[in-house]
């Protein structure tokens, strides 16, 4: 497969001294993994609570979707233009740097009178989040090759349990104190998070940076070079599309057809949050080559889950909308720590800008859906959300069939 990069000097480069680093300790890879899950948090605690924040900025049920849309798009553009420069700057000040603006635009929120300065606050805190897409890859450069998937599947499960538990967090928190407590609390953990990761965390000055400008430039090069990087981006772009779409609407739909508050949308929620048990499984599949098969399983499954929450909710079973969302969430997961494992194996000295734009295009994918799904739901109920979810899935599934053509790029097996 062509080098990512765009001179032929570089592809001949050595990687980078950060390479020979040490290694994770237990104790450090379970500080990256709760950082992450913190960082990522930030941006899913508006998602159950979309309901009570509508009602006090008095937005419209077919607009309430704008809540997460515009978090999500400020994670987008922080992945764009701050992850890159895990490749050019100190890796530490970096992090602890985006995790200030974080509290900033935490208090922001906190502090809100209207719907206008909501989300220009939401926009900030997404996209100072990102700070988890800088500890990922830092701590691939950390962990030695053949225990990578191990590694990233480890921080992988503390990220993706941050984003599953946040949920539950928010509404119970909400219950009791109200939506704007939530914001109030985490901005508080965010400094406290400073504190620690200043402390924590080794320095890692990228090898032989060659500038923001240059580095930004390289960018179309690298989309353009790297086939793998496209493939994965579309899987886990569709994959997370569903994930938001049913996340978004599910807690409406808990509230009109069981009759549920706060508390009991954060039982489901919590119910749903064991599907981050699957990261540190992906992780091993893929160290053993298994990538290819096992990222076909989680899309399969993905697609099975809409089918199960639309007949679920057709004979008003919960149980069966819970399990819906923890085969959802599993398979989600499960395709993410594939897709970064594949990548992470791919030119060490570019992996901050191989993951802001592997993100960058999922959370574009996932804050378009965010929006769309509540005026689906609005519009055509828990019927057209599944079929909107499904159809991201099913897109998944017909590129993923590609793989198995002659000539086609293999995504999973040798790159993994």
């Amino acid at each position: 497969m062509p080098h990512p990069d765009t001179s032929p000097a570089r592809a001949a480069a050595p990687a980078p001294a950060a390479a020979h680093a040490p290694g994770l300790s237990p104790a450090l890879t379970l500080v990256f993994a709760i950082a992450c899950g913190l960082c990522v948090a930030n941006i899913y605690y508006a998602q159950p609570l979309i309901g009570p924040i509508s009602d006090t900025l008095q937005l419209h049920a077919g607009l309430a979707g704008l809540i997460m849309t515009l978090t999500q798009l400020g994670y987008g553009a922080g992945l764009l233009l701050l992850v890159p420069l895990a490749d050019v700057v100190e890796n530490r000040r970096l992090i602890v740097g985006a995790l200030a603006g974080a509290v900033v635009g935490l208090v922001g929120i906190a502090l809100s009178g209207s719907a206008a300065t909501f989300l220009a606050a939401s926009f900030v805190v997404g996209a100072c989040a990102v700070a988890a897409q800088v500890l990922l890859p830092f701590a691939s450069h950390l962990a030695p090759e053949a225990t990578r998937g191990k590694v990233v599947g480890n921080i992988m499960a503390g990220l993706l349990g941050g984003i599953m538990l946040a949920r539950p967090f928010a509404s119970i928190v909400a219950s009791a104190l109200g939506w704007r407590a939530v914001f109030w609390v985490s901005a508080v953990l965010m400094a406290a998070l400073i504190a620690v990761l200043w402390r924590a965390l080794p320095e890692r000055r990228p090898h032989a940076s060659v500038g923001y400008a240059r580095t930004m430039a390289s960018l179309p090069g690298i989309v353009w070079n790297t086939p793998l990087l496209r493939r994965r981006g579309f899987y886990q772009g569709m994959m997370f599309s569903a994930f938001q779409a049913f996340w978004t609407a599910v807690p409406l739909a808990l509230v009109h057809e069981f009759g549920m508050g706060q508390r009991g949308i954060a039982l489901f929620a919590l119910a749903g949050a064991a599907g981050a048990l699957m990261a540190p499984m992906a992780g091993r599949l893929a160290d053993r080559g298994l990538t290819r098969p096992a990222t076909g399983v989680a899309i399969a499954v993905a697609l099975a889950s809409f089918v199960l929450g639309a007949v679920a909710m057709h004979y008003r079973s919960l149980a069966g909308l819970v399990a819906a969302g923890i085969l959802l969430d599993g398979a989600v997961q499960l395709c993410q720590v594939l897709n970064f494992r594949s990548l992470f194996m791919l030119a060490p000295e570019l992996r901050g800008r191989l993951n802001g734009l592997f993100m960058t295009f999922i959370f574009i994918c996932a804050a378009v859906a965010s929006g769309i799904a509540a005026a689906v739901y609005a519009f055509h109920g828990w019927s057209g959300l599944c079929l909107l979810g499904g159809g991201y899935v099913a897109l998944a599934l017909l590129y993923y069939a590609t793989e198995f053509k002659r000539g086609a790029v293999p995504a999973a097996g040798r790159a993994a």
